[in-house]
C-alpha cells in the first residue's frame, strides 16, 4: 500500500498499517476459488463433481454436518468435511436485545484471538455486520476496537463464516421472527477493512458468487467500510464489485480530524473526499459518509455548514451522510450531543440540501452498536 507499512505514533496508541504476523488459521473452503476446490478434491482422489455438491451444502443449504449430506457417500463425507471445513469460529458468547432480534456473539478464533459479529434483524430485511481483523490499528481515541490495538488480520473463510452462521441461524428460524435470510453485509465490525484488503475483496467475492459456488447476495446489499485509506478505495473501485463504500469522516476540517482519525495525517479530508467521489463516478454507487456526533467536538452548526462545503461534488445523488449518535464507551471522555444539537447539525445539512438520516443505535444495550465492539470475554 502506498505510505502504507509501519505505524506512525499520534496520541497514545501507534497507527498500524501492517498487522502483526500470528499462525494462519487452516485453510477452509471458503478460501478457495471454484476452480481451486474442484483441483483439490481431485487431489483427494474424488471426482471433481464431489466439489460443487460440497459448495452446494455449504453455501446454498448451509450445512457443514456431514451427517446432512445424504448425496454423498457415507466413507468420503468426513474427509471432505474434516479437510475443508475446519471449525474456525468458536462462539464464547452471545447476548441479546431488542426482543431477540438483535444478536451479538463473540468468537474465539484458532488463535484465541476473539473477535465480535452483529445480526440485526428488522422488519424488510437481516443485517449482519461482521469483522475484519481482531482489533484495529487506526487508534480513532473514540471507539473501544481502536483503543484495543491490532491483533491480526482474519482470514477471507473467517469472515465469510460469521455471515453463514447468522444466515444458517435466519434460516432455521433460531432468530426472534421465524426463518429468513441474510439480506444485508456491512464490514463495520471489528479492524479497518480496507487495511485486510485482499481477505476482504475475497469475502466480498464468495458472498456474491451465485449459488452454489457463493452465497449468491447482491453486491448492493454489502456495504464496506473505511476511515479513508485512499490507495485502497481507489482499488475497490476496479474489482468491478458495485458494495456500498462507506467513509469514516466524522470531521470536515483536517485540524480535528487529525486528533479523531489519525489515518488523517496520511490522507487528509479533500483526498478522502475526492477518492470517495471518483468511487460514485465509477461504479455509479452512492457513497455514505459515516458521522459521530460528539457532545460539543465535532457537533457545533459551522461544522455542519462546512461538512456541506467540503463534500460538494456535482449535485448530491452521489452522496448520503449518516449521522451517528456517539454511543458509550469505558472510560471515554466524550458522549453523544445534546438533541437540539444534533437537530440543528442535520437541519443546517438540509438546508443545503445534502441528503442525510441519523443511524439507528441498535445493539447499544449489549456494546453492539457503532464503535462498541472490544470482544471482552467476561
Amino acid at each position: 500500500m502506498e505510505n502504507g507499512g509501519g505505524s506512525a505514533t499520534r496520541g497514545e496508541l501507534p497507527l498500524v498499517f501492517s498487522a502483526p504476523r500470528r499462525g494462519k488459521p487452516p485453510q477452509h473452503w471458503a478460501d478457495l476459488t471454484a476452480t481451486e476446490r474442484r483441483e483439490a478434491v481431485e487431489g483427494l482422489g474424488h471426482r471433481a463433481f464431489r466439489a460443487r455438491q460440497l459448495s452446494a451444502h455449504y453455501f446454498a443449504g448451509l450445512r457443514t454436518d456431514p451427517a446432512e449430506w445424504t448425496d454423498l457417500p457415507a466413507e468420503v463425507r468426513d474427509e471432505l468435511a474434516s479437510t475443508f471445513l475446519p471449525p474456525l469460529l468458536t462462539r464464547a458468547r452471545e447476548l441479546t436485545c431488542d426482543d431477540g432480534t438483535t444478536v451479538k456473539s463473540l468468537w474465539r478464533l484458532h488463535d484465541g484471538a476473539t473477535v465480535e459479529s452483529v445480526l440485526m434483524r428488522y422488519p424488510d430485511r437481516a443485517t449482519m455486520c461482521v469483522s475484519s481483523q481482531a482489533g484495529c490499528g487506526m487508534a480513532c481515541p473514540f471507539c473501544a476496537t481502536g483503543q484495543g490495538g491490532l491483533q491480526r488480520n482474519m482470514s477471507t473463510a473467517e469472515i465469510v463464516e460469521q455471515v453463514v452462521d447468522g444466515a444458517r441461524r435466519l434460516d432455521r428460524g433460531e432468530i426472534a421472527g421465524g426463518p429468513g435470510r441474510v439480506s444485508n453485509v456491512v464490514f463495520m465490525g471489528m479492524g479497518e477493512p480496507m487495511a485486510n484488503y485482499k481477505a476482504v475483496v475475497g469475502a466480498v467475492r464468495q458472498l456474491v458468487t451465485p449459488n452454489p459456488d457463493g452465497l449468491g447476495m447482491s453486491a448492493r446489499g454489502i456495504t464496506v467500510s473505511t476511515v479513508g485509506l485512499v490507495p485502497r478505495i481507489q482499488q475497490l473501485a476496479t474489482e468491478g464489485l458495485p458494495v456500498t463504500l462507506a467513509i469514516s469522516l466524522h470531521a470536515p476540517d483536517d485540524e480535528l480530524r487529525d486528533e479523531l482519525v489519525p489515518v488523517n495525517t496520511r490522507w487528509n479530508v479533500d483526498e478522502v473526499v475526492d477518492a470517495a467521489w471518483e468511487y460514485a463516478k465509477i461504479t455509479k454507487r452512492r457513497v455514505s459518509i459515516e458521522y459521530i456526533l460528539i457532545k460539543d467536538i465535532n457537533d457545533q452548526a459551522h461544522r455542519a455548514d462546512l461538512l456541506a462545503k467540503v463534500l460538494r461534488r456535482g449535485n448530491w445523488g452521489w452522496v448520503h451522510v449518516n449521522l451517528i449518535p456517539l454511543n458509550p464507551t469505558p472510560g471515554s471522555k466524550w458522549t453523544a450531543s445534546r438533541r437540539e444539537d444534533e437537530e440543528e447539525f442535520v437541519r443546517r445539512l438540509e438546508k443545503r440540501g445534502v441528503p442525510v438520516t441519523v443511524r439507528d443505535t441498535r445493539g447499544r444495550e449489549i456494546d453492539g452498536a457503532c464503535g462498541q465492539l472490544a470482544a471482552q470475554v467476561v
